[in-house]
């Protein structure tokens, strides 16, 4: 799983094989992860999933991905 960026404490990275799967990234910052779909045609960032994580943390991850 190559790593994408390290920033804040948050590591955002990407499995090589996902087969089916949209275009997307994991975070991870201690016990906190998650999973956000990428669409470029909409400039959107969905959440897909995610464990632990406050709304502050959401909004940081946000801004991160933008």
């Amino acid at each position: 799983m190559p790593t994408i960026l390290m920033i804040f404490g948050w590591r955002f990275f990407f499995y090589s094989n996902e087969r089916n799967e949209p275009v997307h990234v994991h975070c991870r910052k201690g016990d906190v992860e998650a999973k956000y779909w990428l669409d470029a045609e909409d400039f959107a960032v969905v959440e897909a999933h995610s464990y632990n994580m406050s709304s502050a943390d959401e909004r940081i991850v946000r801004k991160i991905i933008f």
